[in-house]
């Protein structure tokens, strides 16, 4: 056929047409990969329900192109320029859709759900997640791979197809205005994010979704209103339920206010004398199954497994959440995870009563010292708002810092200026309270040379070596000097490396590690009792022998009462209490699901919730968001920090 023949044969489509294939075509094939990726099943779940989820976001995307191709006027559409034109934007369209997809990808390997609250949460902060893809990806040949293929993409529909340029009557606009504005209202009332879920797998629920359509109903729900979206009681029925679980403050219907100080702290510790000082090392992103002292046979951890034999370890301890806020708002403030941001990105955040603000009228200074910028997630403000000393990145001396990445200093360094930071206060004559933040183990994975054997970037294996190497480091330059054996020190992490799992809250997944080290003070020793990461901020009081520990939710791992074997593991959205054996999981519309635990695997069965159980979990997640809603987190008088 001659080539002047051509352009008459090819079949002809409008442009919005083309590009809505192109999406659906790259959306299948992306969530085809997914979940071939994670093994498969579930696929008419998956892929249905997939379908569904694509076709509303098309909705919401094709709306304003069908308004916008609506108003053009007929001679515009028919000329050659604006031909050409269309063919660009259709390969702008698929660039983008590929750069997403691939985006998707990556967020997939670090979170195993499509985009979320956190995604919405890296949009605030760009310098370190740009600098984060820069310095783990090859992020040039990456685009211009997604260029070059967008553009092969687009020459191969040219030779198929042709894009309809007839005029329209007038009938016709009104038709497409008409739709421009129905397809969004039908998305939206017809379309939830909750219909992702009911196959019974939390990864092929997520693998239902549309990575845009989830990352737009996070930013709408990126602050939940217990009340409104969650099962409820009356609070005096709540407070009543907290009373008998030991829960000492004061009760949410009562009309008084706390006072910085309340209660003697009790005798029931383990210690031959108190530690003066507390040295909270927060780790980041470690989960027990990386440590040998928890079961783990890669020799990661020596130095960690060798504190963890010299001094008290913690074997079933959970994190609350899947961020490094959510352990700070944990350690700091006792509370379980409230719906939504965690307490430490919100507003209204100040002299509540955390650590900081408790020790600071009682003569203990309390710091923050992180290796990173502190602004990021609103740590420095969360902090500085609750009576800490704030000492992060920008105020370590240069000649200080061996090596560095976007997400923060090398662990070895942070050490070595938080050193510096405690012996200033004691040589003042000031006990301290010194929590810090690691960086280290977190994408891209990168460390100085000459540490360990695994060569930077070593992954997350390399990671991990390396910030046990950097504790090991620690210790030993801190027993060098003169308050070593008044200090206890303390290791946690802030959560675990990966939630992925069959179940949206898979139990194993929440487990941490947690060490008391301190060989002039305490025995070695294992405390077996399930404990929450919320009960170590009144231990810490109790430890030091410092009023205060009755203004939290958690309860000290010495008191004399029996443990509650309870922990609180949440995603943002859905809160879990796990109790003996029996997880029960609150959902927003007021859902309430319950699974049965394996007490060796931590594997999660379906399971019909109890109503107790049930009334325990809402007693405490309700009560802990409405104290936060209506003020009442806050201290009763204001303190002055004394540093």
């Amino acid at each position: 056929m001659p080539k002047s023949a051509m352009p008459s044969s090819r079949p002809t489509l409008p442009w919005l047409a083309v590009a809505a294939l192109a999406a659906l075509l790259i959306w299948t094939l992306l969530r085809a990969g997914l979940w071939l990726a994670t093994g498969g099943g579930h696929a008419v779940h998956v892929f249905a329900r997939g379908l569904w989820f694509d076709l509303a976001t098309l909705a919401w995307m094709v709306s304003p192109l069908l308004l916008l191709s609506a108003l053009l006027p007929a001679r515009l559409r028919a000329s050659a320029a604006f031909g050409r034109l269309r063919w660009v934007a259709l390969g702008g369209v698929v660039a983008l859709l590929l750069f997403g997809a691939l985006s998707e990808v990556v967020f997939w390997e670090e979170f195993s759900t499509r985009f979320n609250f956190i995604a919405v949460d890296y949009l605030v902060y760009t310098q370190e997640v740009i600098g984060n893809i820069l310095e783990s990806y090859p992020v040039g040949r990456l685009l211009a791979g997604i260029a070059l293929l967008a553009g092969a993409l687009c020459w191969a529909v040219s030779r198929i197809v042709r894009f309809a340029d007839a005029p329209r009557s007038g009938r016709a606009r009104l038709a497409m205005l008409a739709t421009a504005l129905l397809l969004p209202l039908a998305a939206d009332r017809l379309a939830e994010i909750e219909q992702m879920e009911g196959s019974g797998d939390a990864q092929a629920d997520e693998l239902a979704g549309n990575g845009l359509f989830t990352f737009a109903a996070a930013m709408r729900r990126n602050e939940l209103d217990y009340g409104r979206w969650y099962a409820t009681l009356p609070q005096e029925e709540a407070d009543d339920i907290l009373a008998g679980l030991h829960v000492e403050r004061l009760p949410l219907t009562a009309d008084d206010r706390p006072s910085a100080m309340d209660d003697e702290p009790g005798d029931v510790v383990p210690f031959s004398r108190r530690p003066r000082n507390v040295v909270l090392v927060t780790i980041e992103s470690l989960s027990a199954e990386y440590v040998g002292a928890y079961g783990a046979k890669e020799g990661l951890t020596p130095e960690l497994d060798r504190l963890a034999a010299e001094g008290l370890r913690f074997a079933n301890v959970f994190a609350t959440g899947t961020r490094t806020v959510r352990g700070l708002e944990a350690l700091s403030l006792g509370t379980p995870p409230v719906p939504g941001q965690a307490i430490v990105r919100r507003t209204h955040n100040n002299h509540l009563s955390t650590v900081g603000e408790i020790l600071a009228p009682q003569g203990v200074v309390p710091m923050f010292i992180y290796g990173g910028y502190g602004y990021f997630d609103n740590m420095n403000s969360y902090f500085r708002g609750n009576d800490y000393l704030i000492v992060d990145r920008t105020d370590f001396p240069k000649d200080s810092i061996v090596f560095e990445n976007v997400w923060g200093v090398a662990d070895e360094s942070l050490y070595a200026n938080a050193l510096a930071a405690m012996n200033a206060k004691a040589a003042a004559g000031k006990p301290f309270f010194a929590q810090l933040m690691t960086t280290s183990n977190h994408r891209p994975y990168t460390y100085p040379d000459g540490r360990i054997d695994i060569p930077s970037p070593g992954g997350r294996h390399g990671a991990v070596k390396y910030t046990d190497w950097a504790i090991g480091q620690f210790i030993r330059d801190a027993k060098k000097q003169p308050w070593f054996d008044d200090t206890l020190f303390v290791f946690v992490a802030d959560h675990c490396a990966s939630v992925a799992g069959k179940t949206r809250l898979p139990v194993a997944k929440y487990r941490i590690p947690l060490v008391f080290y301190a060989p002039a003070l305490l025995k070695p020793g294992v405390y077996a009792d399930r404990v929450s990461q919320i009960d170590l901020a009144p231990t810490l009081l109790e430890v030091m022998n410092k009023r205060g520990d009755d203004h939290f939710f958690g309860r000290s791992f010495f008191e004399d009462t029996p443990p509650l074997d309870r922990a609180f593991i949440s995603n943002y959205q859905d809160l879990g209490y796990l109790r003996g054996d029996l997880l029960t999981v609150l959902s927003p519309r007021r859902g309430v699901k319950a699974y049965r635990v394996d007490p060796q695997t931590l594997e999660s069965t379906p399971a019909e919730p109890d109503p107790q159980r049930m009334k325990e979990a809402i007693a405490y997640y309700q009560t802990a968001a409405m104290a936060f809603k209506q003020g009442r987190l806050q201290m009763g008088a204001p303190t002055v920090a004394a540093q």
